[in-house]
């Protein structure tokens, strides 16, 4: 997926003197850190749910296990298979068919439903926070179960035309006499991958944003309502007084889920940007590889921080969660000092 992560044009020539660039070697730091730090949290992270109690309900946990699952799929597929062995070897063994096909395929799958399962998560703790008292219909273990699963399947079947998209195409013989190959965009049939890139960039930044941020906004606004209805109440003699929902059990979903959703789209924005730029501005591709050009630079920045969501979860859970904080604290304490 590295031409579908990092850039979304062909890349026909060698890097040759280009690696030298600066960008080059922080990718190449930056991505086996990203690697080294986020899958064992994600590790964490899904261990710490499934075995603990986090005081969350039980929809939610499997959500953020599904969620700690798909990044860490994301963080193996993409940051490792592919760019870390991209900048680390001279010739990966996804150049040559039938890898150069599978690898998209499974690179699109896993970002698609480390995507969509944040975006669910956000309706399903939407729904929980304004549908009280049907929740508990909605909001339960075999619904997310279910949902989750179907998130996976989609997300995979969606990627399956993207084997399609890549060929392996030979540039050249080697010191050792043999030829040497690469794993492209194909030229034959632009319109369809052009099809596939705008399909893309609208299924994992267009919809997603617009659902985050229009779901984030309700609930936000409710929270602003309940909180002017509290204000009024504490000025009625009498009155029957309404605790705030921000004040409420509630607090920690609307925390829980803002962090998530909103840290989502934060790292993402960049990305999705420079994406939109790339396939409006030079339709008939560039030469990536050229870090002159400054929507390279940009355009590879975005990627980092966008692949950057697959690993700060942890982190975002341990700072906003008490309960989750208190659980990675005693496990850290039993692995490292088992005998205190």
């Amino acid at each position: 997926m590295l031409s579908a992560i990092t850039s979304l044009s062909e890349k026909d020539g060698d890097t040759g003197p280009q690696e030298e660039h600066w960008m080059i070697t922080l990718q190449q730091v930056f991505y086996p850190v990203l690697a080294t730090v986020g899958i064992p949290s994600n590790i964490i992270t899904f261990l710490i749910f499934w075995k603990r109690n986090c005081l969350l309900s039980k929809s939610s946990t499997f959500y953020l296990m599904a969620i700690s699952l798909a990044d860490t799929l994301v963080l193996v597929l993409i940051v490792v298979l592919e760019l870390v062995v991209k900048y680390y070897q001279r010739e990966p063994f996804w150049s040559l068919q039938p890898w150069c096909g599978l690898r998209e395929v499974f690179n699109y799958g896993a970002y698609n439903a480390s995507t969509w399962l944040v975006v669910v998560f956000t309706a399903e703790r939407f729904l929980a926070i304004h549908l009280c008292r049907i929740k508990t219909k909605l909001c339960t273990s075999k619904r997310a179960f279910l949902i989750i699963g179907g998130i996976f399947l989609l997300s995979n079947l969606l990627a399956i035309p993207y084997y399609w998209s890549n060929v392996s195409v030979s540039y050249g013989v080697s010191s050792k006499n043999q030829t040497k190959w690469r794993c492209i965009y194909t030229r034959k049939g632009p319109h369809f991958v052009h099809a596939l890139v705008w399909t893309q960039t609208m299924l994992v930044y267009v919809l997603p944003f617009l659902s985050i941020l229009t779901l984030n906004g309700l609930t936000l606004r409710q929270i602003f309502l309940s909180n002017r209805i509290h204000a009024t109440a504490e000025l009625t003699p009498g009155y029957f007084k309404v605790k705030p929902l921000m004040l409420s059990r509630k607090r920690k979903s609307v925390v829980l889920l803002v962090t998530v959703s909103m840290s989502f789209v934060l790292l993402s924005i960049t990305r999705s940007i420079t994406q939109i730029i790339l396939r409006t501005t030079h339709i008939d591709g560039i030469d990536r590889n050229n870090y002159n050009l400054q929507i390279n630079v940009a355009a590879d920045i975005g990627t980092m921080l966008s692949l950057s969501n697959a690993a700060v979860n942890m982190y975002l859970y341990a700072c906003t969660q008490a309960k989750f904080r208190q659980e990675f604290i005693s496990c850290f304490t039993h692995i490292f000092f088992p005998l205190n």
